[in-house]
């Protein structure tokens, strides 16, 4: 089991940055799959970007692809969020997870992940 503790979520405008962080603690996050996902109000919990383990490339869903970047610091035992032409569709509360499949198909669901960060809240004004 790994705790994770999101940051640096905040209110933005449109076209706006932000970097979110998720700090692990009780396992190395490298052997780990980590994700982000989010949730806005009255909707599913939705994939935002992953890193599996043991995969170079970072898997990202359609609506952040070029915008969004995931990173991790192994020193840190970190992983990054880095937001970039942020909209006012993307505003959640946005999760870290962690989990132990590689599989895309398990990796881009929140079933996939046994262990969640309590999240941290990302507004974009327009």
């Amino acid at each position: 089991q790994v705790a994770l503790v999101e940051s640096g979520g905040g209110l933005v405008q449109a076209g706006g940055s932000l970097t979110l962080s998720c700090v692990g603690s009780g396992r190395a996050l490298n052997w780990l799959t980590m994700a982000w996902f989010r949730q806005a109000p009255g909707k599913a919990r939705e994939f935002v970007a992953a890193k599996r383990w043991n995969i170079v490339t970072m898997d990202y869903s359609d609506s952040v692809w070029g915008r969004f970047t995931m990173s991790e610091d192994i020193d840190k035992n970190a992983v990054y969020l880095q937001m970039n032409d942020l909209k006012p569709e993307d505003t959640a509360v946005y999760y870290c997870a962690a989990g132990t499949s590689n599989s895309p198909s398990v990796t881009q669901a929140p079933e996939g992940y046994d262990d969640w960060g309590q999240g941290t809240q990302v507004t974009v004004s327009s």
